[in-house]
């Protein structure tokens, strides 16, 4: 029997879950107030903030060759996903975006396969196609059994694509840099696009007298802080003691955590959302044991 990963790292991936479950929860709140894109520049210009001072002592620590690849993570690992999110949840339950975002491990997998030439296991696969089964049951069946799919849903989709490639990028290029200087410095070089934007076109100061305004405000600080500045360490670290695929299997965990937040919030959860959740807990066990040599 192939040896599983410890259970500190399930309890990281567990945690991680948490934390990322209840973003889309928290973007839900921010968008009674704000619009997606004041969202999204709260949201990374209070992550970049918060990890200002670390990132800032570690410059020094990143190579010539690394500063394009740096640039990369903080574009298509923050600055991207954090708008395509704030857009779609404009049209998409929170409980069905952390649905969709568990496209991320299969993204991932064929992102690794065809582009960074890595090796899949046939373990692995199978779990993440028992995995993706759930992730569809969830997508394209709503509560009441019919078949449902908000266009705005793609909007996700691109998101889970850019996750899939910045996990490779960090993996393939970056295993010398530490989770805390990867998320500060790469958060510090998107924040002057967040900073422009917050004191040009938004209308955020404006907004703040509104009398949902602080309560709305307060969710996205919090979902940078925690959610983005944080869980970026901890997911980057993930990345760096397993696999890319056990790291982005947190995305098959955050349903789970974004659908009972929703169902509290009046989403409705029905007997195929539950059936989906199953198949989704059932290909994360399946996929994130260790590799064995037999490759395919």
């Amino acid at each position: 029997m192939a040896d599983t990963y410890p259970v500190s790292a399930w309890a990281k991936l567990c945690l991680l879950a948490l934390i990322w479950g209840s973003s889309f929860f928290l973007i839900k709140k921010g968008l009674l107030t704000f619009t997606a894109l004041e969202v999204a520049s709260i949201r990374l210009a209070s992550a970049a903030a918060v990890l200002a001072p670390f990132a800032l002592v570690r410059v020094r620590r990143i190579q010539r060759h690394q500063w394009p690849i740096i640039l990369s993570v903080g574009l298509v690992g923050s600055m991207l996903p954090a708008f395509l999110f704030a857009l779609a949840q404009t049209h998409v339950d929170s409980g069905i975006t952390g649905a969709l975002n568990a496209l991320t491990p299969l993204f991932t997998l064929l992102i690794g396969a065809f582009i960074f030439r890595q090796w899949v296991t046939r373990r692995t696969l199978f779990g993440l196609l028992v995995g993706f089964i759930g992730t569809l049951t969830l997508v394209l069946v709503n509560a009441s059994g019919t078949l449902s799919l908000n266009a705005y849903a793609l909007f996700v989709v691109a998101a889970t694509c850019c996750y899939g490639f910045n996990l490779n990028l960090i993996k393939a290029y970056l295993p010398d840099q530490t989770p805390l200087t990867i998320t500060g410095v790469s958060l510090l070089m998107v924040l002057p696009v967040a900073l422009l934007y917050l004191a040009g076109p938004s209308e955020v100061f404006a907004k703040l007298e509104g009398p949902t305004a602080w309560m709305s405000f307060s969710a996205v600080v919090a979902l940078g802080v925690v959610g983005t500045a944080l869980a970026l360490i901890l997911f980057n670290h993930l990345v760096q003691i397993g696999t890319t695929v056990f790291a982005s299997s947190v995305t098959y965990l955050i349903p789970l955590v974004a659908m009972l937040l929703g169902s509290l919030d009046g989403e409705h959860i029905g007997v195929w959302q539950l059936l989906g959740m199953a198949l989704i807990l059932l290909g994360v066990g399946l996929a994130n044991r260790k590799p064995t040599p037999n490759k395919v």
